[in-house]
């Protein structure tokens, strides 16, 4: 440990300044996620519903990822994060005023014609529609979704730029720490954020929550003002326009090590993700309220961030590979046990080890993602990474969403803790370069 210097990225102005406005940017958006899923819950009683949520955000997720990841690599990134950040402060005090005024929307034959579609799909998905299921009848309804939907937008043309930034902010020998830092600030925010957006729900309401998200990308905006870039290197583009598009595909593809971390994160999240489900659990199953909510989706947190700064003070792991196909292994396990927990203590153990086991996961992922790039691809491979990570989760919350419609929500989240094992058996037998690989402080673009 003697030449290993744990705080090496921190000791970065411009690298923390990006730190502290990143973290307010997330805590706010955490916050407003556990809103959105809980004030839709409460408005429609619909599992159906939570699911759409995710199928708003991989709409833009699929449409626009390659096209952000030209945009990251060809303009000024601070910029870039800039716009999309103050759009998306815009857009977060529209929720506030929605959530405030919801009642006082009227009954436009649009908004009406929106909700009755809404009521449809999830008619034909709904197993055991009760009493209070089904209620889409608010006009507040489809207007959330739309707001979510232009958030989406901004935050996918927004996020290459915000994590291909990085290595402009200090030296190669810093970005490996750098990433870890970054995962341990990530899991803060997204730790604190449930826990904190559940209680200001029930003491103060949801508008309260949205202003406070508007604020963090208002944080944001203010902490990137002054920072000084390095200069990326960048050769003039020798591709067509549509193949540059994808030359991030190109690059992921031939590195199979990334190409299996990512594939290895894509199905663990998309088939073991319980996260959208877990306002049905709260209240159907664990019978915990807001509050409770907010504890369960802040666990993974509590669990990634105690693994965060564990790995931040040790030296990097010298089998990277195989520590990712474990931890992988693990968090499926822990998805079947908290599927079938009937406790509350058990439910929050179980989803802290998820966390623990995911940070592995996105430490070693992340990490090879931005050691094997070269800066004037960064943009385009995080692009293409981003539609591995941004489907699985959006569309994990689709897939938990209708299956718990269809079986219930114990059958969704256990079967796909079973269907998480089942990749990591496959991935370590198709790929077996992942068990030999080079610790990750040794990693560098070819």
């Amino acid at each position: 440990m003697a030449d290993h210097d744990p705080y090496h990225a921190l000791r970065h102005p411009g690298y923390r300044r990006y730190l502290i406005g990143a973290f307010c940017a997330n805590l706010g958006r955490q916050m407003a996620t556990v809103a959105v899923a809980w004030q839709i819950y409460q408005w429609t009683h619909s599992a159906t519903a939570l699911g759409l949520v995710g199928a708003i955000n991989v709409l833009p997720l699929l449409a626009l990822s390659l096209p952000a990841g030209v945009l990251a690599d060809r303009a000024d990134r601070a910029k870039v994060i800039v716009l999309t950040t103050s759009g998306i402060a815009v857009l977060s005090l529209l929720l506030a005023f929605v959530a405030w005024r919801a009642a006082d929307i009227p009954h436009l034959p649009i908004l009406d014609a929106a909700n009755e579609s809404l009521r449809q799909l999830a008619a034909r998905f709904e197993r055991e529609p009760g009493p209070q299921a089904l209620d889409f009848s608010r006009p507040a309804l489809p207007v959330v979704y739309a707001l979510l939907l232009a958030i989406a937008v901004l935050r996918i043309l927004g996020w290459p730029a915000r994590a291909s930034i990085i290595p402009l902010l200090l030296p190669p020998t810093a970005l490996s720490n750098a990433v870890t830092w970054n995962s341990s600030m990530f899991e803060i925010s997204t730790m604190a954020g449930p826990a904190i957006g559940g209680f200001i729900i029930a003491w103060f309401g949801f508008p309260v929550v949205y202003l406070l998200d508007a604020l963090g990308a208002v944080v944001l905006v203010v902490m990137l003002a002054g920072i000084k870039l390095q200069a990326p290197a960048r050769p003039p583009e020798t591709k067509g326009r549509a193949r540059g598009m994808l030359a991030g595909a190109e690059f992921i593809w031939s590195r199979k090590v990334i190409l299996a971390a990512s594939s290895l994160d894509l199905f663990a999240v998309l088939l073991g993700g319980a996260v959208a489900l877990l306002p049905l659990y709260a209240d159907r199953i664990l019978h915990v309220g807001p509050i409770g909510l907010g504890w369960l989706r802040a666990a993974p947190s509590i669990g990634a961030f105690g693994m965060a700064l564990w790995i931040a003070h040790r030296r990097p792991m010298a089998k990277p590979g195989v520590g990712l196909l474990w931890a992988v292994a693990g968090f499926g396990l822990s998805i079947i046990v908290f599927g079938l927990s009937p406790w509350f203590w058990l439910s929050f153990i179980a989803l802290v080890a998820t966390g623990v086991f995911d940070n592995v996961s996105v430490v070693v992922r992340q990490s090879l993602v931005q050691l094997l790039t070269p800066d004037h691809l960064r943009g385009r491979v995080t692009s293409v990474n981003q539609i591995f990570i941004g489907s699985s989760n959006e569309i994990g919350t689709l897939r938990a969403g209708l299956m718990a419609a269809l079986i219930g929500p114990v059958g969704a989240v256990v079967w796909g803790g079973v269907g998480t094992l089942l990749v990591v058996l496959v991935v370590a037998r198709r790929v077996p370069e992942l068990k030999t690989l080079r610790p990750l402080n040794e990693l560098r673009p070819d």
